[in-house]
């Protein structure tokens, strides 16, 4: 019998049902698809998938198990499999697009992309998903609702000034539009309140939301958004990945001579963080003398405000994320600190050498 080294099942997520596909990888590295296996999105197939899982599965050695993130239809089955403890990897939807396109198969169904993710699996080492934090992913709901009702009440007040600037202006359209902006703004003061009694129930937050805000142009809303969009920075290994899970890391596309595309930033990433940090960066740019210089310098360099804004953003993002790691407040000299200690340091051989 031949050496299989790794296993893995791969799962297409839909609404209605999921597919899972069972494969294996031997030690020449050859994938082989065993099984597949179409289940109900309920607790009746989970139960289901599970006595097939336990049939094919070698308990011998671990078994990976590759999710697609579609919309909410994945969590229910991720934290029954987490429950279960199967090491379970949910994959952003562009990541495996773009790892099919890999592979030599052309067709595209459930089937197929079930396998997909299972080479995926197979042939990548995954980031192990947890379930977030329950007061996290109560938050997250929160600011999300509060975010969706915003763009309501700006939508309606377009309207609304669309319609009593018109030539014959209907008065009972006008009174409908003033009630339901009077009930989205009742219902946004309801949502800011019930984040407010979240965060106060755990000390922890409240106690890294008040450093957090310490930072010039950061607010109690952003910063729980931030909270509630990372679940707590919640594997974060570094600045770097933080960036890129926000979708503000900078890509590049060149080659050779003939093709010469201009940098930006990949908005591959959660669109919540992007959105939540920008008057927060603007109002940095014009009250935080280290931003300020940081913005003017950008846009004294390539006269770009969109581009300084985002640079601006970045740094605050980064910046949140140190002081949750670190436990520690803004503080606005910090740079000039940093500067005159590596004055100073670059100075002291030089002293000594005259001495």
């Amino acid at each position: 019998m031949e050496n299989v080294i790794r296993q893995c099942i791969g799962i297409d997520c839909g609404m209605k049902e999921h597919v899972a596909s069972f494969s294996r990888m031997y030690a020449d590295l050859r994938v082989e698809y065993v099984s597949t296996l179409t289940i109900p999105n309920g607790p009746g197939g989970f139960v289901k998938l599970s006595k097939w899982i336990r049939k094919l599965m070698d308990p011998s050695m671990p078994c990976q198990f590759v999710l697609e993130a579609t919309g909410v239809y994945h969590e229910t089955l991720a934290c029954f499999l987490t429950e279960k403890g199967w090491p379970v990897s949910v994959v952003l939807p562009n990541r495996a697009k773009y790892f099919s396109k890999t592979l030599t198969v052309k067709t595209v169904n459930d089937k197929v992309s079930s396998q997909t993710l299972a080479a995926m699996g197979l042939e990548k080492k995954l980031d192990v998903w947890s379930p977030p934090d329950p007061i996290y992913n109560q938050l997250r709901q929160l600011t999300r609702e509060r975010d969706q009702l915003k763009a309501e009440s700006t939508q309606i007040k377009c309207q609304l000034h669309a319609e009593e600037s018109g030539a014959w202006p209907n008065k009972s359209s006008i009174k409908r539009m003033n009630q339901r902006l009077s009930l989205i703004e009742r219902q946004v003061e309801e949502v800011e309140t019930s984040i407010r009694e979240v965060v106060a129930e755990s000390p922890e937050i409240d106690q890294a939301v008040r450093r957090m805000t310490s930072i010039v142009g950061v607010g109690m809303l952003t910063a729980v958004t931030v909270l509630a969009e990372t679940n707590g920075f919640n594997l974060v290994r570094n600045k770097k990945q933080l960036v890129s899970y926000a979708g503000l890391d900078v890509v590049e596309r060149t080659s050779g001579i003939s093709v010469r595309g201009r940098s930006r930033i990949s908005h591959r990433g959660n669109r919540y963080l992007r959105k939540c940090l920008y008057f927060p960066a603007m109002t940095a740019a014009r009250h935080s003398n280290d931003h300020k210089a940081l913005y003017n310098r950008l846009i004294s360099k390539h006269g770009i405000a969109m581009k300084a804004a985002v640079a601006v953003q970045r740094k605050l993002l980064v910046m949140m994320y140190a002081i949750w790691k670190n436990g520690t407040i803004y503080d606005p000299n910090y740079e000039s600190k940093k500067q005159q200690n590596e004055l100073g340091q670059t100075r002291r051989p030089a002293l000594t050498e005259l001495a």
